[in-house]
């Protein structure tokens, strides 16, 4: 088959109601999984074992922090492979663990293997009495985008051309948007995070609550395809557009308006960034 998203085939062929967001929602308790995979998501040659364990941690906690969640608990899951000395081992545990209890997430436990690359599956337990959903998106909603999109698409193309990168970029270390996201919670209405690319994670939002958009402004490939982002993609009525530029203003969080919710099944152009297309 060509054109087939396999990642969101596998998704689909999943029959529990507790699937479609970023994280699983069961009562009060958010359940979510990334997986931080070398020569996948990342190679060594590109981030010292600190920035690896840093940013698995932090992709994870995303999705908590996307859904207005505290997080709890984290379950980490490594291989490592033989050249993994003790002092990086180490550096490795050490900096998912600060980066966790900066969000007031605690390590519990996890599993171990021996592997031939650097693998890290993280579990995050969570909490939240009014969690934010990706269903519940209504015609005329505003939608819109925290921060400056498209550096982490950059920087990404500069390391496979064996560039260096600054230490700050997005790439290497995403911002997460707690405060905004846990202030403007009464006003919004839907919301993700940005790890697939603006494009496609829009899509995915209309995809669920069958609905299209009209463009606000132009958005460049080089800002919509950027993935793994971990900035913010909300919606909102438009009678709560002052309220929300207030608390963007008071906390510093960038936001862009960029389309409106409308009936009709319009799209953005997109791929999949996980696999290649068959031929």
């Amino acid at each position: 088959m060509k054109n087939i998203d396999k990642e969101q085939y596998l998704i689909e062929s999943l029959s529990s109601k507790y699937i479609g967001d970023d994280a699983a929602v069961v009562g009060d308790t958010l359940y979510s999984m990334d997986a931080f995979f070398e020569d996948v998501h990342f190679k060594r040659s590109w981030m010292s074992v600190a920035q690896i364990g840093r940013k698995a941690m932090l992709v994870n906690l995303s999705d908590a922090i996307a859904m207005n969640a505290q997080p709890h608990y984290a379950l980490v899951t490594v291989s490592i492979p033989p050249s993994l000395s003790l002092e990086e081992i180490d550096s490795l545990s050490k900096s998912m663990e600060k980066t966790a209890q900066e969000y007031g997430c605690e390590i519990i436990g996890g599993d171990t293997i021996g592997a031939d690359k650097l693998h890290l599956s993280i579990t995050i337990i969570s909490k939240s009495q009014h969690p934010l959903l990706r269903k519940g998106l209504k015609e005329g909603d505003i939608l819109a985008f925290t921060g400056m999109l498209g550096e982490s698409k950059r920087d990404l193309e500069a390391l496979f051309r064996g560039e260096q990168i600054a230490q700050n970029s997005r790439f290497l270390e995403p911002t997460l948007r707690a405060d905004f996201i846990a202030k403007a919670r009464p006003y919004l209405r839907t919301g993700m995070d940005i790890s697939d690319g603006l494009f496609c994670d829009s899509n995915k939002l209309l995809e669920i609550n069958n609905l299209g958009f009209e463009s606000i402004i132009t958005i460049e490939d080089a800002i919509g395809l950027s993935a793994e982002e971990y900035e913010m993609l909300i919606s909102f009525d438009a009678c709560h557009l002052s309220s929300i530029e207030a608390i963007a203003y008071e906390t510093k969080t960038p936001l862009t308006l960029f389309a409106k919710v409308a009936l009709n099944k319009k799209r953005f152009t997109c791929k999949s960034h996980h696999f290649k297309e068959e031929d």
